[in-house]
């Protein structure tokens, strides 16, 4: 007997193939950050105490609810985070495969992995690894070749291989230059910002506390994160010290230059950030530059237009603003705040696939009679 994709048969099995699969993507969300390899060590491990996990206590969903979300060796709580990405993932899987055909739906099934990677990746370190959205990218290359009308769900398309390449290659160039445009602009109007101080304050960098830890700029008590800096290599931090501390050692005041692995003093000499013990000093006024989007959220973008044409880049720039505006309104993240970006992409290209479009077409239908009297 055979039975229909559509077919109530392959609920389960699709819904337990995402579980499995989220199951690897929390190896992933908790490995690629940090620079660790998924493929070694093969086995999972205990987040605390390293102790490998035997493949009867890494069921997906099953374990973590059966150990209540403990190790069964230190008894160290393991985060909720590990369910949720399973049975998040199960359910896209889910979704997909009941509002697609089978021409789009396996590609799309790796779409939403990446999503999902990408979002807990994202929300945790403030980084899209551009490895993953290069790989999105060229799925949805690949997806659009073999099913032309993805590349612009509710609209008129032709079923020919050429046009699903076209309006994929449109809507990557779309999401990704569009964005970077956006950015380039952002960083001249918006990418530095100055600090002034009626008195000196006390600033110093702090070497990291942990392996995953990055160095910090503390100024006046304020730790700033290395990468939040330094995110390009033209950025310069610039510091007008009253004075100024050399491995424990006073120098001449005036203002320091510092680049992501060297500082300039005021007499001009330059040190590598790796040769020295400390650096530190009071300072009455810093300028700290600054970016409004990382490039993660460029490619991300590219991803995302990749798959779904330039109509799915704007709806989901558009529907991620929204998003983003309403989770800072209710955490209460106050302006300069960081809120990371790619899990609200993530969201609006989701709400695309599933539905959005729609609401496009309505908008578009709405928009005719006034443009066409």
């Amino acid at each position: 007997m055979t039975f229909p994709f559509d077919h109530w048969f392959w609920w389960a099995p699709v819904f337990l193939l995402g579980a499995c699969v989220g199951s690897f993507l929390n190896v992933v969300i908790h490995r690629v950050p940090i620079g660790l390899s998924v493929n070694r060590p093969k086995r999972s491990f205990c987040p605390l105490c390293d102790a490998p996990i035997p493949l009867r206590r890494n069921l997906p969903l099953v374990s973590w609810l059966w150990l209540r979300g403990k190790c069964a060796d230190c008894r160290g709580p393991i985060s909720i985070r590990y369910f949720l990405v399973e049975l998040l993932t199960a359910a896209l899987f889910l979704a997909t495969w009941l509002l697609f055909p089978p021409q789009a739906a396996g590609f799309l099934c790796v779409m939403m992995a990446l999503l999902v990677a990408i979002t807990f990746i994202d929300a945790e370190h403030l980084v899209i690894p551009v490895s993953l959205t290069w790989t999105g990218s060229a799925l949805g290359v690949a997806a659009c070749l073999t099913w032309p009308p993805l590349a612009n769900l509710g609209g008129t398309i032709s079923d020919h291989w050429p046009a699903g390449l076209r309006a994929s290659a449109i809507g990557w160039g779309a999401g990704f230059f569009g964005l970077w445009a956006v950015v380039e602009l952002g960083k001249m109007a918006f990418g530095k910002k100055q600090l002034t101080f009626d008195k000196p304050v006390p600033w110093a960098l702090r070497e990291p506390e942990g392996d995953q830890d990055p160095m910090c700029f503390v100024i006046d008590g304020e730790p700033i994160p290395w990468w939040d800096i330094f995110s390009r290599k033209t950025d310069r931090l610039l510091i007008d010290c009253e004075s100024i501390r050399v491995d424990g050692r006073p120098v001449a005041p005036g203002r320091i230059e510092i680049r992501e692995r060297a500082i300039t003093l005021p007499d001009g000499t330059a040190h590598s950030i790796e040769d020295l013990v400390s650096l530190d000093g009071t300072a009455t006024a810093t300028v700290i530059p600054r970016e409004a989007m990382g490039m993660g959220d460029i490619h991300l973008l590219g991803m995302i237009g990749a798959f779904f044409g330039w109509p799915g880049v704007f709806f989901s720039l558009f529907a991620a603003s929204i998003y983003a505006i309403c989770a800072a309104i209710i955490g209460r993240v106050g302006f300069g705040r960081q809120l990371p970006f790619g899990p609200f992409l993530a969201l609006g290209c989701v709400t695309w696939a599933f539905g959005g479009w729609k609401w496009w077409a309505w908008y578009l239908d709405i928009l005719t009679p006034l443009t066409h009297p």
